[in-house]
């Protein structure tokens, strides 16, 4: 659901990747709207930017799009009240720089020639620049600057006739990562990209039928886990049931493995395995790999807390929490003069003194972007009074842009795309830096290590591989694709 250009990363003190949206939909529930917010609450970390709900009562639709928080929109009951129906799907969203304002807030709805037509997306089309200018051309005008109204277009466009015939019609257009819920006068259909590279998943409340982007939004709720949908696998929900078509060919699953080290709830479950027990299994591969003498271990909170538990408990180290975060400060902070903007990361995070002074500390975080922030809690460690600060890296160095869905740095902008890690030791100002193997985070996540003619996950933000075509970056050197050939094999 990304805007069609690559936007700079955001400047302030947030040094993180952001997933860009999380999708929810029920069918056949009478408080619809209502399970649809409580669902977008629960995937509130996929999206902190917007949210929006669609809901249709068997005669028109209803939609409310909001700037915010779910839990700041769609607690008061007169909102809800606004959303009637036995239907709904709802999104939130993480907006990249110049791509906020409610005409890019999903759920997208259009009324074309067989009736209303509502769509949440997570992912990115890349193609969608390519596709918009061949749809203007003949005569369509857009009215936001996201992908997701590229889709709608193309169904309204679609020389079919039956609504699964012009979705597919559409889909078999683009290319990229999606995850799609869309409602209808009488359907709600689930879709998920060839390669599977965003998640999707199937769940049950009491013969309602449910799709979201998460395990975690079908607990909220007390829904059933059914299954995932597969890759390149449509359903489609009527009052008569559940159908399933594979209209795109059967494709190896390239599920983005980003979603285990850092985007999805650690309490989300996926392929049946646990996001926590992976984070965790990531720790330990850490520790076997680049095991340091030191005293004890600290996670960058909070995503990097599971893995640095994994790293405690297979280096035989204690386990402590020397960095307290505050979980009041949001991205959007007033910073009006350069003396409280140089505090910077001191916002969110600030040192436990009395578990650091004097000791020689490993910290344990997911990632690293851009490095702004590792410099100044690495310094914020060191003014606490550690002795030794030794970083570990629970991904291998990000050297390379998601163009699936993820708001990520130009290229150049990636601290591992432009220094060698001796390099980056000595700007993050530590006496140690590691990162975990490509086949080390493999390992945790239950293969013996990657293949590296056919990678059973989408890696390319730590390989530059890319699984599929990339039209809208086409000519850009900093861009490779797997072949065709190895992608066969």
């Amino acid at each position: 659901m990304d805007d069609f250009t690559m936007h700079p990363f955001d400047a302030g003190e947030d040094d993180r990747f952001h997933e860009e949206c999380g999708v929810f939909g029920v069918y056949g529930a009478q408080n619809a709207a209502a399970l649809a917010a409580l669902g977008l609450h629960a995937l509130q970390h996929r999206g902190q930017e917007a949210a929006g709900i669609c809901s249709f009562d068997g005669r028109q639709f209803y939609t409310e799009r909001h700037i915010g928080l779910v839990g700041d929109n769609f607690t008061k009951p007169s909102v809800i009240a606004r959303l009637p129906g036995d239907r709904a799907i709802g999104h939130t969203r993480y907006s990249t720089t110049g791509g906020s304002g409610i005409r890019n807030v999903q759920p997208l709805f259009a009324q074309y020639t067989g009736g209303g037509f509502a769509i949440a997306h997570n992912g990115n089309l890349t193609n969608a620049m390519t596709l918009q200018k061949e749809l203007q051309r003949r005569g369509s005008i857009f009215q936001s600057t996201s992908d997701t109204e590229t889709i709608l277009h193309l169904v309204a466009t679609s020389p079919k006739v039956a609504l699964v015939d012009r979705l597919v019609d559409a889909m078999s257009r683009v290319e990229g990562a999606y995850s799609l819920v869309c409602i209808s006068n009488k359907k709600m259909i689930g879709c998920r990209d060839p390669l599977g590279i965003r998640p999707l998943i199937l769940g049950d409340l009491e013969g309602a039928l449910v799709l979201a982007s998460e395990t975690c939004a079908l607990d909220i709720i007390g829904a059933r886990f059914v299954r995932e949908i597969e890759p390149g696998e449509m359903v489609i929900i009527t009052d008569d049931g559940i159908e399933s078509i594979k209209p795109f060919g059967r494709t190896a699953s390239r599920f983005c493995i980003f979603e285990y080290v850092y985007f999805a709830r650690p309490d989300s479950v996926f392929s049946g395995t646990s996001v926590y027990e992976v984070r965790k299994r990531i720790g330990a591969e850490l520790a076997r790999e680049s095991g340091v003498t030191a005293d004890i271990v600290i996670p960058v909170p909070d995503s990097g807390t599971p893995a640095a538990i994994g790293f405690a408990e297979a280096a035989g180290l204690p386990f402590d929490l020397g960095i307290i975060r505050n979980h009041y400060v949001g991205r959007t902070f007033i910073e009006p003069t350069d003396s409280i903007r140089h505090m910077g990361v001191k916002l969110k995070h600030n040192a436990n003194r009395s578990v650091i002074q004097g000791k020689r500390i490993v910290l344990v975080d997911d990632s690293i972007v851009r490095g702004t922030t590792s410099v100044k809690i690495v310094q914020m460690m060191r003014d606490a009074g550690a002795t030794e600060v030794h970083m570990r890296i629970a991904s291998p160095p990000t050297r390379d842009s998601c163009f699936y869905g993820v708001d990520t740095p130009e290229k150049g902008k990636l601290l591992a795309s432009r220094m060698s890690i001796q390099e980056m030791t000595s700007y993050i100002g530590v006496d140690s830096l590691a990162f975990l193997s490509i086949d080390g985070l493999y390992r945790a996540v239950g293969q013996a290590k990657r293949d590296n003619l056919v990678p059973q996950y989408c890696d390319a933000c730590f390989t530059g591989e890319y699984p599929t075509v990339l039209t809208d970056q086409a000519g850009e050197p900093s861009v490779r694709q797997l072949t065709l050939l190895a992608e066969a094999r």
